[in-house]
């Protein structure tokens, strides 16, 4: 299992820390180092700003949005920091939910999301490929366009840059059931959200069918600390708002997903409380077990032991959110 360091997006502003990570992540032999995006930061400018300061460290999106760009503006996107890094590129890629996509993207969020999914990555499939003109006749992408309010006058074009790598790995961030079988069948890897290695029994009929080297790359926070309670917080209040805020009341795909993993009603609590403003009960309602379960927070002695678990399942990139430098020295450690 090799290890990534996951920077998330900024929030009010950029972190003075993040750089700094990166680097000693490179330098304790992190396979990767992974930048995000919601409504604010974007995941390609942070990263590329990483790939300048780096050498060997690979760089990934978890997740760049589709909503927030055209797959042909993503696959250029993808492959001129390809070039830019010699080869380190990891295209991870997320739908999000209809929150986010129709209010900061203004565009409808799609009816079918699989479909909408597959289309965007042959697109850029074709883009990295250069075989030939990028054509789709597609329901949600469409090239050329061909909709009623177009002139007809488009034409299938061929990337005028050759990227580096055609094969250049594509990885999608999926929740449901669904989503995660496509994801086997047309990506080259997995982002899972809210790992648990104590909960893999779901996934191993879609994982039974994954090719050879497919990746399966959750994200966990980490922190070596001696009281694991207080280690939990920063976890709990990330679910707090990912469970109570990121959806609307009618839909949640992260509380939907919270549900499957066994806590269905502890959820339901969570959202009520949030989207009725009392935002700290809803964190305080988080159940430390399930908290802990995704988390790798404790003593160091813990944190080993925690770890062979991840290691013994079908991880094969572990994507920690981690604070600090000793806790990145530590599980380069315990993983060696």
């Amino acid at each position: 299992m090799r290890l990534g360091l996951a920077l998330g997006y900024w929030g009010q502003g950029p972190s003075p820390d993040h750089l700094a990570l990166a680097r000693e992540a490179e330098r304790l032999g992190y396979h990767s180092v992974w930048t995000a995006e919601s409504w604010g930061s974007d995941a390609f400018t942070a990263l590329t700003w990483i790939a300048a300061h780096t050498s060997t460290i690979r760089l990934g999106t978890a997740v760049a949005q589709m909503a927030a760009r055209s797959p042909t503006a993503t696959a250029m996107h993808a492959l001129t920091l390809d070039h830019l890094s010699g080869g380190r590129m990891l295209l991870g890629l997320g739908l999000s939910g209809p929150q986010v996509v129709e209010g900061w993207y203004g565009r409808p969020f799609p009816s079918s999301p699989l479909t909408a999914t597959r289309e965007y990555v042959d697109v850029v499939r074709q883009v990295l490929r250069r075989e030939a003109p990028v054509r789709l006749d597609g329901r949600f992408h469409s090239l050329p366009y061909r909709g009623p309010d177009g002139t007809g006058l488009g034409k299938p074009l061929r990337s005028v840059t050759h990227p580096l790598r055609a094969d250049l790995p594509v990885l999608l961030g999926a929740e449901g059931p669904k989503n995660i079988a496509q994801t086997v069948r047309i990506a080259d890897g997995w982002l899972p959200l809210y790992w648990s290695p104590e909960r893999t029994g779901g996934y191993a009929a879609a994982l039974a069918d994954a090719p050879d080297g497919f990746l399966v790359a959750p994200m966990a926070q980490a922190r070596v600390c001696d009281d694991v309670g207080e280690g939990l917080l920063p976890v709990k209040a990330m679910l707090g708002f990912y469970i109570g805020g990121m959806g609307a009341a009618s839909r949640n795909f992260h509380a939907e997903l919270m549900g499957r993993m066994g806590y269905e009603e502890e959820a339901r609590r969570i959202r009520e409380l949030f989207l009725s403003g009392r935002r700290e009960e809803a964190v305080r309602a988080v159940p430390d077990a399930f908290a802990d379960e995704i988390a790798l927070v404790g003593p160091r002695r813990r944190i080993a032991r925690r770890l062979a678990a991840w290691r013994d399942g079908p991880v094969t990139d572990l994507l920690v959110l981690a604070p600090d430098v000793p806790t990145l020295r530590a599980l380069a450690e315990l993983n060696s």
